[in-house]
């Protein structure tokens, strides 16, 4: 592997992660913040919890898809 491809590979591993990272953290912080608006304390937190867990799970299948299709 040359030495160009390396930090292109590592920009896309970063943002690959952000990616990950953001999945789970938008929908938990956004259930924290309905929870405190509409007073409605661990409804709003677990639902975002669950929906990042989601969005993480379908995040790395769409990820292993885009790795088996370059192989």
């Amino acid at each position: 592997m040359s030495r160009e491809l390396l930090p292109k590979k590592y920009m896309e591993y970063l943002g690959l992660g952000a990616e990950i990272a953001g999945s789970l953290l938008v929908p938990i912080l956004l259930g924290f913040v309905l929870d405190r608006y509409f007073n409605i304390t661990p409804i709003g937190i677990l639902s975002g919890s669950l929906l990042g867990l989601i969005l993480f799970f379908l995040m790395i299948l769409r990820i292993s898809r885009r790795l088996e299709n370059e192989d």
